[in-house]
């Protein structure tokens, strides 16, 4: 237990990266086809199969995460648990509504026709955007310290937007990875028209995050920590030329760039991730609860972490076979 030092000091940290790549894989996966479903409006009912066909061996298994994280938090820092969920009490109950209500929806939509489908297909959408929705306010609620005033609140309104734009794109691009023809056309608009939601996002979090508090700010523009934090904003800057640079060039010959957008973008999505955990640790409660404080005992954490490394793998695991058995352009879903 003593092999890494002193347990109260790298068990709590051990367990925020954990939560922090299980976000951010979340994220990443679970908003892709979150973002599927927010396009179902400017798609045609043909579409619309071949777009849920893209994200059905998948959409569920991306949910894993959060699940994941959410046990993460309770397990290991139970009082910023209790501190956050109190604090989101109702956007958290939005997003689950809105998580249920997707899943009713996609299994429901494949066994009816007609006016049926076309509201379970409504329903789809409206599931997808009340959780991408309540998931970007909780983001800007939270950067904002858990604060509710009225400045705090528009910007997690701002949040809420451009996450749910930043959602559509990643959702874009993944269906000019799994589609071809006339729906790779659209996909590729569609997420021309939404790069401004991830450009919007990044510059509202970044200016932000540095007057949440002094010590952020210094954390950000104090000598050496500018130069060391440098690398992110131009990284950044990078991967939102490429973007732009591989859909003005898409369809490409044989389609052999089509993976570029989307990787592009979760590389974006985790430069982002990196800045925010940067500047809030060690802090899980922004200047309210560090990661220390918060933490259970370090003796209940050893035992959780045992069991968090048998589960991890089979996690990761069942998801690399998924996404590899399914890879390729995506063919009719059916339930026969």
């Amino acid at each position: 237990m003593y092999l890494f030092g002193d347990p109260a000091t790298w068990l709590p940290l051990a367990f925020a990266a954990l939560m922090g790549f299980s976000i951010l894989v979340y994220v990443i996966l679970d908003g892709f086809d979150l973002g599927v479903g927010i396009l179902f409006p400017f798609a045609d009912a043909a579409e619309k199969d071949r777009m849920v066909a893209a994200i059905g061996p998948f959409w569920d298994a991306n949910e894993t995460w959060l699940v994941l994280a959410v046990g993460l938090l309770l397990v290991a820092f139970p009082a910023a648990h209790g501190t956050i969920l109190t604090a989101l009490y109702l956007p958290v109950a939005v997003m689950l509504i809105g998580l249920i209500l997707r899943g009713v929806a996609f299994e429901f939509r494949a066994k009816t026709s007609g006016v049926q489908k076309k509201r379970w297909n409504l329903s789809f959408f409206i599931g997808s955007l009340s959780a991408s929705l309540a998931q970007g306010y909780m983001l800007g609620i939270y950067i904002m310290g858990l604060e509710q005033t009225p400045m705090t609140v528009a910007f997690g309104i701002l949040t809420a937007l451009c996450l749910t734009a930043g959602y559509g794109f990643i959702g874009a691009t993944w269906l000019i990875i799994k589609t071809e023809g006339a729906l790779q056309l659209k996909s590729i608009e569609w997420a021309k028209r939404r790069l401004w939601g991830i450009m919007m996002g990044l510059g509202a979090v970044s200016l932000a995050s540095p007057f949440v508090s002094d010590r952020i700010f210094d954390k950000w523009f104090s000598f050496p920590s500018v130069i060391l934090l440098a690398p992110l904003p131009l990284m950044s800057g990078l991967m939102v030329f490429i973007l732009w640079t591989a859909l003005r060039h898409l369809p490409a010959e044989n389609d052999k760039w089509a993976w570029v957008p989307f990787t592009a973008t979760a590389a974006l999505f985790a430069l982002a991730f990196t800045g925010l955990a940067y500047s809030f640790y060690p802090y899980v409660v922004p200047e309210k609860l560090t990661l220390y404080e918060s933490a259970s005992a370090p003796e209940s954490l050893f035992i959780i972490l045992i069991g968090a490394l048998f589960v991890l793998p089979v996690i990761i695991g069942y998801s690399i076979l998924a996404y590899t058995v399914f890879r390729g352009k995506a063919t009719d879903l059916t339930y026969d």
